[in-house]
């Protein structure tokens, strides 16, 4: 991984603009280090907190997006947001919150949660169409299942996703059921999702063809922009850990393997260098090497997202 530029002017225009927010209490940020520091994080990619109410913490200030907003995921390019509405429908917006459209409406009785991008450009030569569309997990009658839509529809009809596990002699089905926090990345349209029955992360390859398998032990899981290694959570001596496993050498490494609170729900920058973790007091930022310790920025709780 390569080292993160540092932005100073955006850093001191951040700070400025943090420390006069009065909305809903001020951006969360305590002093003007606190507010730099999440510029420094940010630099190739603002950090943003969406937690359920209709105001999106975006790089230092509240957006208001007119109705609530949960689990907001950014499109590659950043040009537009996917979330969960109050009325549990699966909306996408522009990043101030306007023209916000729903992609598909919640029939009732179902709990949507966690939407990702899986956006891929099409391949002529080996006659692979281009994707754009919303995965998201679907909870009906107590039964959780991943669903996915084209991003563009307007009322859409979400369907399966179909998981397919890959051809070998005794390799295991894969479990339909009980599939949640779904995670796309990169410009193949791979994606990584959790199971709450195994316990264990999965990957899914929808390149060529689809197909996947398990890859861990954990939940929460999120897939670098280079589809090379997953973050995930793993519950370790009594607290939530944020953990790395490298896909070439299928190396494991604890990123935080001195928490003495729980660190949960990682999120990537946009050019991989860093996560954004949440915990129960705020939001912090870790280098995605290990190299460095966790930076509370904000004391803000919600889901962080990276907006590209």
């Amino acid at each position: 991984m390569s080292a993160r530029t540092r932005n100073t002017a955006a850093a001191i225009a951040l700070a400025a603009a943090v420390t006069g927010t009065a909305l809903l209490g001020g951006s969360g940020f305590a002093n003007a280090a606190q507010a730099a520091t999440a510029a420094k994080s940010s630099s190739h990619g603002t950090l943003t907190i969406s937690n359920g109410t209709k105001y999106v913490l975006i790089n230092g200030h509240w957006v208001n997006f007119g109705v609530p907003v949960r689990d907001l995921a950014w499109s590659p390019n950043g040009a537009k947001a996917a979330f969960i509405d109050g009325a549990g429908n699966l909306d996408v917006a522009n990043a101030d919150g306007s023209r916000r459209v729903v992609v598909a409406k919640n029939p009732g009785g179902q709990n949507w949660s966690h939407p990702t991008w899986q956006v891929a450009k099409a391949d002529t030569q080996d006659g692979i169409p281009a994707k754009n569309n919303l995965i998201f997990a679907a909870r009906a009658n107590g039964v959780s299942r991943l669903k996915y839509v084209a991003a563009t529809a307007v009322h859409g009809t979400p369907r399966t996703l179909p998981l397919v596990a890959e051809p070998g002699p005794g390799v295991p089905s894969l479990p339909q059921t009980g599939n949640v926090w779904p995670n796309a990345a990169g410009g193949h349209g791979t994606s990584v999702y959790a199971n709450s029955s195994t316990g264990e992360v999965y990957i899914r390859d929808d390149y060529i063809r689809q197909q996947g398998g398990a890859l861990t032990k954990g939940s929460q899981p999120a897939l670098s922009p280079n589809e090379e290694e997953v973050v995930f959570v793993r519950s370790v001596a009594g607290h939530d850990h944020v953990l790395v496993e490298d896909f070439t050498t299928g190396h494991v490494k604890d990123l935080t393997p001195h928490a003495t609170t729980d660190y949960t729900e990682p999120a990537w920058s946009a050019d991989g260098t860093t996560l954004a973790v949440r915990t129960p007091s705020g939001t912090v930022t870790m280098p995605a090497s290990g190299s460095g310790h966790p930076t509370k920025v904000t004391s803000v709780v919600g889901l962080a997202a990276y907006r590209p």
